[in-house]
């Protein structure tokens, strides 16, 4: 017999009586009230349908493929990260693979410069867009964000933790107060969220994080690719041209996670969890972590496009088995008692 049922809005029958005799009108029960779980997520005063995000530097440069990869499951897309003038970037080899499925790049920040971009990107109606955005002085941004007036645009990254350029990035990063004035700079030229990308460079990366907080940035993107290198045996030199590059993928998971969750720990703020991110159970762990939301790109080296619709569909099955009704139940669930 079924005693009594309660219908949380959007997840499943919470009660319902152990004792049924016929397991089949039990299972059908379950069915009929069963709803699927929102991938809905927030950051800021954006709302994203999905929370599975392109991470800047892969793909990041034609409308084209943005739409291509919203329809294939993406709940928005970060562009390259651009520059005031175009960048050519660096000579090749630029890229490789590394053991372990992870990836070393120091492609240079090549980009074709902000008032490029926007000409490419005006006709966007539908796809949820966040501009990287990468300078060494808050004129750089000012420019830069006014080149946008008349696109659609969701939110701003700016990135502060690009580990292999001189002059930006990390070194940015680095300077709190030059932080603080970038992101209060570019906060008051837009009314879309901002959100501060970081990495691991030579300070303590919460300091950065406390100072975008406190120049008001509506999001944290943890974290960018981390300084490495390699050499050649053979040759004996660096595979890089650049000799430093960043690395990405799998190998810098447990580093990233660790991160959102010291970030989600001290700073009352949305969090984008990004590095190493290849399966849904990746993805849960960010957000059991304190993100939000996840970025992801390594991955789509092997798995192409689909993987944002696996990713997705994952998520969704756990919340369900686990009973969560939105993505904002799952967030930081590791630091319940």
């Amino acid at each position: 017999m079924l005693k009594s049922l309660t219908w949380d809005k959007s997840v499943t029958v919470k009660k319902l009586t152990t004792q049924f005799d016929n397991q089949l009108l039990y299972e059908n029960i379950i069915k009929l009230f069963k709803v699927a779980a929102s991938l809905s997520t927030s950051i800021g005063t954006l709302t994203l349908e999905r929370p599975t995000i392109l991470a800047s530097g892969i793909l990041g440069i034609s409308l084209n493929i943005f739409e291509r990869l919203y329809r294939a499951g993406a709940g928005a897309v970060v562009t390259k990260s651009l520059s005031k003038e175009p960048w050519d970037g660096y000579a090749n080899p630029t890229i490789f693979s590394v053991k372990g499925g992870g990836w070393l790049n120091a492609v240079g920040l090549s980009n074709p410069g902000a008032p490029n971009f926007a000409k490419m990107i005006t006709s966007n109606k539908d796809v949820p867009i966040i501009v990287s955005l990468v300078g060494s002085v808050e004129d750089d941004f000012d420019f830069m964000v006014k080149q946008f007036e008349n696109c659609k645009v969701s939110a701003y990254e700016l990135n502060l933790s690009c580990p292999h350029v001189a002059k930006v990035g990390l070194e940015v990063g680095d300077d709190v107060e030059l932080v603080k004035k970038i992101v209060k700079k570019v906060k008051s030229l837009t009314d879309v969220p901002v959100i501060a990308k970081v990495g691991l460079g030579t300070t303590n990366y919460l300091d950065t994080v406390s100072a975008a907080c406190d120049a008001g940035a509506d999001g944290i993107t943890a974290i960018n690719t981390i300084r490495a290198m390699a050499i050649d045996v053979e040759t004996r030199k660096p595979i890089l041209s650049n000799k430093i590059g960043g690395l990405s993928g799998t190998p810098i998971k447990p580093i990233a996670v660790r991160c959102v969750y010291e970030i989600s720990s001290k700073f009352d703020v949305p969090i984008i969890g990004c590095g190493g991110i290849s399966t849904w159970q990746d993805a849960v762990e960010f957000i059991l972590a304190g993100a939000c939301a996840v970025q992801f790109g390594s991955v789509l080296g092997e798995h192409w496009t689909e993987v944002f619709a696996e990713i997705n569909s994952g998520i969704q099955n756990y919340m369900e088995q686990k009973g969560y009704s939105s993505i904002g139940e799952m967030v930081g669930q590791s630091k319940e008692s």
